[in-house]
């Protein structure tokens, strides 16, 4: 015989309309008797319908995750792994669940936004990338539907609530460590130039190089992925004068640079130094083990979370702009420039 609503009222001696605000989570009830009545729901072992919850109130309880259109980068690497255990134990607290886009191209991706949200499958979503040319945002704001993103918009900053690090002043100060180190030959390995991350962290890296009065060293684009890092290398070393020191987006893209110098006889942090984002646990399992910018993946996809639940539950929420700390953890994949090198 199930246990019900009216059971755990006469169990906790309440009215079944208590029991009812507190599973809604009603700030009328007083924390004493909402402990009162979820102790009598766990001794009964009872568990709401939230099905039937839902039916009434039209809300969901589940968040949509806009994920990027490469599957190869989602699965592949530890950024999004990370990203999504933030936003699972933060939507977990309140008993929310997820569903991702599982879209191959951005007109997949666009298609099936729009059917979550005419179709009120989801009560707000995650935008887990920032493009500098987006769409998926204007269509959002259009609908005013809740939404957060992981990424700095590149328009409509004062509207749209953001969780996001620093990254323009994260590499610059990644450079400028470089250059305490005596590098000059610096060179940049981003992501895709459509991510306005990309172009944050391009950005920081170019003042750092203006500021120390150095003239701008080449910049190449790939995937984030160790593939993407071992094409990128083999380009830079190209030139008529290689760098000597990398500015690498991404760990994973960084392990593919790391991969392809081995190959090539190239000793890193004698002949390369290496600045790598992310620290992701690989940045320490890695020979040698990367220097690397900690930008709390975890807080990123937390914080994305509770502030979009928070958005959900309160449609006066205010927009917010939400900045991650990030750390530069210093480790033998950089040392300083030796004197024949310059």
């Amino acid at each position: 015989m199930s246990i019900t609503i009216k059971d755990v009222a006469k169990y906790a001696n309440v009215a079944p309309s208590t029991v009812s605000r507190v599973i809604a989570d009603s700030p009328r009830i007083s924390e004493e008797t909402k402990n009162k009545v979820k102790i009598a729901m766990e001794e009964l072992g009872y568990h709401p319908n939230l099905i039937a919850r839902s039916l009434v109130s039209r809300a969901t309880n589940v968040l949509g995750l806009v994920m990027p259109e490469s599957i190869d980068v989602v699965f592949q690497n530890p950024f999004f792994s990370s990203v999504l255990q933030g936003l699972s134990e933060s939507a977990h607290e309140k008993t929310y669940a997820l569903q991702m886009t599982t879209g191959k191209t951005k007109d997949e991706i666009f298609q099936e936004v729009v059917e979550m949200v005419q179709g009120r499958r989801v009560d707000g979503l995650v935008l887990l990338n920032s493009y500098v040319e987006d769409r998926l945002t204007s269509y959002l704001m259009k609908c005013d539907f809740p939404f957060v993103i992981i990424g700095k918009p590149y328009r409509n900053e004062e509207r749209i609530t953001y969780i996001d690090n620093d990254n323009f002043r994260a590499a610059k100060e990644a450079t400028e460590y470089l250059l305490s180190l005596h590098h000059e030959r610096i060179a940049f390995i981003g992501g895709s130039p459509e991510l306005v991350v990309t172009v944050d962290r391009l950005n920081g890296y170019e003042k750092a190089l203006d500021n120390a009065g150095i003239k701008l060293r080449d910049s190449v684009y790939a995937a984030f992925l160790k593939k993407g890092g071992q094409e990128a290398v083999v380009e830079l070393l190209k030139r008529e004068e290689p760098p000597t020191a990398l500015i690498v987006s991404d760990d994973l893209m960084a392990l593919g640079v790391l991969q392809m110098l081995g190959e090539m006889g190239i000793s890193i942090g004698e002949e390369m130094s290496i600045v790598s984002f992310n620290n992701a646990f690989l940045a320490r399992m890695t020979q040698p083990p990367l220097t690397s910018v900690d930008i709390n993946i975890f807080s990123l996809g937390y914080e994305a979370a509770k502030n979009l639940i928070l958005k959900i539950e309160n449609p006066q929420e205010p927009i917010k702009r939400i900045i991650i700390p990030h750390q530069l953890v210093v480790r033998s994949s950089s040392a300083p420039q030796k004197l024949k090198n310059k």
